[in-house]
């Protein structure tokens, strides 16, 4: 029962500035305290309670200037790693990720996370769901400004609350998480063509001309490191096009036939496109 992602980037420097102003009360049954870091804090959070599937998440705070990053980074940093497998009365847990922002790397490069805050909602399935339930989490995640700051984290919180007051937030969490959709669909915006050429991939958007878009593409395993697709100045009339070759593949791997997804994001609708390469 265990969620993790490989990394891909050694962690760098120091901080020494508190985030102790982060803390927000809340009640103990539905959030579990802040474990703060010099950089950000993190916790746990429950929403209400019914049946064997329950809703929970793990909410960043991070301080202005720093990120974290998404479960796949970009062209650098550190995708988060949390283990569940101390908890009490949890048969499994799966983390939701909400849509990420891209950065500038410092690099010449782009990375993939979020700034400010975030939380990431949990789908947590009990193994008895008339049992108390007890939720312990080791979080491991990185913070980036210039440099990046490694933090360990644990957290504990029992989920018993009827009705509790984490669940609008969660909800808001939820929503903005990719939705699953079909090259073609008739969504705000939409894939309409993928293409391969050789070692280059050509995917074909059609969205309104006020939307800020952005794609990333992920391989079949993690250990694929797909480059974060560009923006191609001259594209067919009513699409925007976008480009990225078939680099960072592991040893022995091929591309022919592999299943990709493709994570498209414009304005605050995204989508995930689960495709297959020919």
């Amino acid at each position: 029962m265990i969620v993790t992602v490989p990394m891909r980037a050694a962690f760098a420097g120091a901080a020494l500035l508190s985030v102790a102003s982060m803390a927000t009360e809340v009640r103990a049954d539905d959030a579990s305290p802040w474990q703060q870091d010099t950089h950000s804090a993190v916790r746990l959070l429950a929403g209400s309670r019914s049946g064997a599937v329950l809703l929970g998440g793990i909410a960043f705070q991070l301080q202005d200037g720093w990120k974290t990053y998404w479960r796949t980074p970009g062209d650098s940093g550190v995708p988060p790693r949390f283990d569940f497998s101390r908890s009490d009365n949890v048969d499994a847990v799966t983390v939701m990720w909400p849509a990420p922002r891209q950065f500038d790397d410092g690099a010449g490069g782009t990375s993939l996370g979020y700034k400010h805050q975030v939380v990431l909602p949990l789908r947590i399935v009990a193994k008895n769901p008339d049992k108390p339930l007890v939720l312990r989490a080791d979080i491991n995640y990185a913070v980036c400004e210039k440099l990046c700051v490694p933090v360990e984290a644990k957290a504990e919180l029992a989920f018993a609350s009827v009705a509790s007051t984490e669940d609008a937030a969660l909800s808001e969490a939820l929503n903005a998480v990719p939705k699953p959709a079909n090259i073609g669909d008739p969504t705000p915006v939409t894939i309409r063509d993928v293409k391969r050429d050789g070692n280059n991939v050509l995917v074909d958007v059609a969205a309104p001309e006020t939307k800020d878009l952005s794609l990333f593409v992920e391989g079949p395993t993690p250990d694929w490191a797909l480059p974060v697709p560009k923006l191609v100045e001259h594209a067919p009339p009513g699409v925007k096009r976008f480009s990225f070759e078939l680099d960072g593949l592991p040893p022995g791997a091929k591309a022919d036939g592999a299943a990709l997804k493709l994570t498209l994001v414009g304005g605050d609708k995204s989508y995930e496109f689960n495709i297959n390469l020919n």
